[in-house]
């Protein structure tokens, strides 16, 4: 199961269930929130490890990248773009 595919099935469950939702939001705080989460996430039934997080969100930032420009690295970062936590979050809130 993809990175994408486990935080839909996440996001579903935190949507449903207040007090997950609200442990993955107080993530934020923590001094390492994105291993935090993904220690919520595993402990909950969803195998996703840090590592797998933010790779996944560098990956679809490139793959967006190469789709818009030929691949040449001359295009700024977008902001928060790469990071799939973050990005998780907002909708999440």
């Amino acid at each position: 199961m993809s990175v994408t595919e486990i935080l839909d099935l996440v996001k579903k469950r935190a949507k449903e269930d207040d007090v997950f939702r609200q442990a993955l939001l107080h993530t934020k705080d923590m001094e390492k929130p994105v291993t935090e989460f993904c220690r919520i996430c595993t402990e909950e039934g969803f195998e996703l490890s840090a590592f797998e997080l933010v790779s996944a969100g560098e990956d679809a930032y490139a793959a967006m990248k190469r789709s818009t420009n030929g691949g040449g690295e001359n295009s700024p970062l977008l902001e928060e773009a790469d990071d799939l936590y973050g990005m998780f979050l907002l909708e999440l809130e």
